[in-house]
């Protein structure tokens, strides 16, 4: 209470009257009790005044030259900046008609000459201090009015985000045939007993791993869509495409100002995916030191936005992806152990479609059905020699290269039975060198110049060729990181 007096005490009281001994009076007793004063001799003087210092009161005499009291208060009052100041009305006059108009005007008290100073001085405190909760209810009332904008507009954003998230994994489904998850070999229904194990565990981490192509974001959607969080969010992120200067902001947000272009508060991956699941692709790619701050935000399952000073909680569920061995990983110091064991609480390993070639008749029908409808065209006939060719093909791109493949073949056979013709396969690459490949192989090694470094930009080189740029699956075949074939050579040479 001492506190809130002493800022009572210190406000500002505008005194107006022609009068000079009334303002004389009036300031004594004011200054007395630790007001600052201001006078003004007429209205309009006043009004001025009071346009440019807000006061926190205005003690105003009714009889004046020009404008009298009541034409000043009326003034006050029609303006937002004074609106709010309360107005005490002071006059030699009791005159009941007098009140009535003094209220009417817009004033908040009304006091009779002669008066007792310490009347005077209580109803200015009360006026004043009333005057100045209002001010501070207005001022909450507008910031809370703000954050329920603000909080409305992460809503919004969120539900947006929400409804593409949904809309992406419908028509994937479509395009995939996720709902059915197209396949009857044992491998596959493996999977789906996994998918099924999995349904009741809402927190526990999966693994997923796999070739390039074989599906794995559509496991991770399975696993999703089947779970007690299939209503949530299903996030998807690369993580070998997430810049490393943004990487933290990206993952976990920050607040305005932060950085340079942080221009207004953002939220993260981890907050869109709040309730659920968010899905780290390529996670084998992440830095080390991100590596670290995931690992931190897994076990205590919170996130610390850049430039906020406190960590808040989120409710996540992590699937994560890789097409490296990541053993291989943690034994060249590139991915954390104990990150490891944290993502691989159960690993779902997705096979690649040539150990699973019962599958591919099924899975090209499907497209033959999907890609005739998109095209407009009837569903095109396969020849034999067509089937028995897409089940030899070793399909490096897996899945992902089959369905190309008909698309291909849809497009080129214009809803008319499929002929070799119609096939566009690429070059079978596995990392072994078997059978009929060996001679080739052999004249290879006899042409690789003799420096070690040249040799080795011969061998990526010739990798790249096999996967046709894909520089993943050329360092899978090399045995490399990626990292090595973007070193060794010119920025051009590498794409993909």
């Amino acid at each position: 209470m001492d506190e809130f007096e002493t800022d009572l005490k210190g406000a500002q009281i505008l005194v107006v009257d022609d009068t000079p001994a009334n303002i004389d009076v009036l300031c004594r007793v004011l200054e007395d009790a630790s007001y600052r004063v201001m006078v003004a001799s007429s209205g309009e003087v006043a009004l001025d005044l009071a346009r440019r210092f807000d006061p926190d009161l205005v003690l105003l005499d009714v009889v004046m030259p020009g404008l009298d009291g009541f034409a000043v208060c009326r003034q006050l009052k029609q303006h937002d900046a004074t609106r709010s100041i309360p107005v005490i009305f002071l006059s030699a006059r009791d005159d009941t008609m007098d009140l009535v108009e003094g209220f009417a005007a817009g004033g908040v008290d009304y006091v009779v000459k002669p008066f007792n100073k310490d009347e005077v001085l209580v109803r200015i405190r009360t006026h004043v201090e009333k005057a100045q909760l209002e001010r501070e209810l207005r001022a909450k009332n507008a910031a809370l009015e703000a954050e329920i904008a603000e909080r409305r507009t992460v809503t919004r954003q969120r539900d947006e985000l929400v409804d593409r998230v949904s809309l992406t994994t419908e028509r994937d489904a479509q395009r995939w045939g996720l709902d059915e998850f197209i396949g009857r070999s044992p491998t596959m229904r493996r999977i789906l007993d996994d998918i099924d194990l999995l349904q009741s565990a809402r927190q526990t981490s999966v693994l997923i791993q796999g070739e390039s192509g074989t599906g794995k974001e559509l496991v991770a959607r399975a696993i999703h869509a089947t779970s007690n969080r299939g209503d949530g969010p299903f996030v998807a992120v690369n993580c070998a495409s997430i810049p490393h200067d943004l990487a933290d902001s990206l993952l976990f947000g920050h607040k305005k100002g932060t950085f340079t272009g942080a221009e207004r508060d953002q939220r993260g991956y981890f907050d869109l995916a709040d309730g659920g699941t968010l899905f780290l692709d390529e996670v084998g790619e992440m830095p080390l030191e991100l590596q670290s701050k995931l690992l931190r935000v897994l076990e205590e399952r919170t996130v610390w936005p850049l430039g906020e000073g406190q960590g808040h909680a989120v409710d996540v569920r992590i699937l994560a992806a890789t097409n490296v061995d990541l053993q291989k990983s943690i034994a060249a110091g590139s991915f954390r152990r104990d990150l490891y064991f944290r993502l691989a609480r159960f690993v779902v390993s997705v096979p690649p479609l040539r150990q699973r070639r019962e599958d591919i008749e099924l899975l090209t029908r499907h497209f033959l059905v999907l890609f005739a409808d998109e095209m407009g065209v009837g569903v095109p006939e396969l020849s034999a020699e067509v089937l028995a060719r897409l089940q030899q093909h070793d399909y490096p791109g897996n899945v992902r290269e089959l369905k190309n493949v008909i698309e291909r073949a849809v497009l080129q056979s214009r809803g008319v039975e499929i002929q070799l013709r119609h096939l566009f396969l690429q070059p079978d690459a596995t990392p072994e060198i078997e059978g009929g490949s060996r001679l080739a192989a052999e004249a290879f090694v006899d042409e690789l110049p003799l420096n070690f470094a040249e040799a080795e930009v011969a061998l990526i080189e010739r990798a790249l060729r096999l996967t046709r740029g894909n520089v993943t699956e050329a360092a899978r075949l090399l045995g490399v990181d990626r990292n090595k074939i973007y070193r060794k050579l010119p920025r051009k040479s590498a794409q993909g």
